[in-house]
């Protein structure tokens, strides 16, 4: 059986880089999930799919921020590789009195792109915070997760 190690830390215990250099370049993709609850109170503002604020429209500053945010990742991310992102989709939803954003990131290069899809959609939730909180401070930021990627070694797909 082959033991799992973090690829991020060298033989000697420190933070390094992982080195690319041989891979392969594949096409890949991933999606990433946020998932903010808005209460009731802040979505009693909810007005044909769009909150709009002082600051302006919620979700589509938001989904500007998420991609701006994605193309971003390798200057976020200390041991993260800077690639040319070649798509990035941010897409929101509610349901109830959660707001769903999916951040879809795809690229043709040696190293994958989760990262970037998690950070667009974990930069989207917190612009939709920043945008409401003077609203209500009764905004919860669930949960951020990869829901698939696929191009590389392995694939992953979450059910939910």
């Amino acid at each position: 059986m082959k033991e799992n190690k973090f690829t991020h830390i060298d033989e000697k215990g420190n933070p390094s880089m992982v080195n690319v250099g041989a891979k392969k370049i594949t096409h890949r993709v991933a999606k990433a999930r946020a998932i903010v609850v808005l209460g009731e109170s802040l979505m009693d503002h909810l007005t044909n799919g769009e909150i709009k604020t002082h600051k302006g429209p919620v979700f589509q500053t938001a989904i500007i921020a998420g991609v701006m945010a994605a193309k971003k990742t390798g200057e976020l991310i200390p041991l993260c590789h800077p690639i040319g992102m070649e798509n990035c989709q941010v897409e929101i939803r509610v349901e109830n009195y959660d707001v769903i954003i999916d951040c879809t990131a795809s690229v043709t290069a040696k190293t994958g792109i989760e990262m970037e899809a998690m950070t667009g959609a974990s930069i989207a939730a917190l612009t939709i915070y920043d945008m409401c909180k003077a609203f209500s401070h009764d905004i919860i930021i669930k949960e951020i997760k990869l829901m698939e990627k696929s191009g590389g070694k392995k694939d992953f797909k979450r059910d939910k």
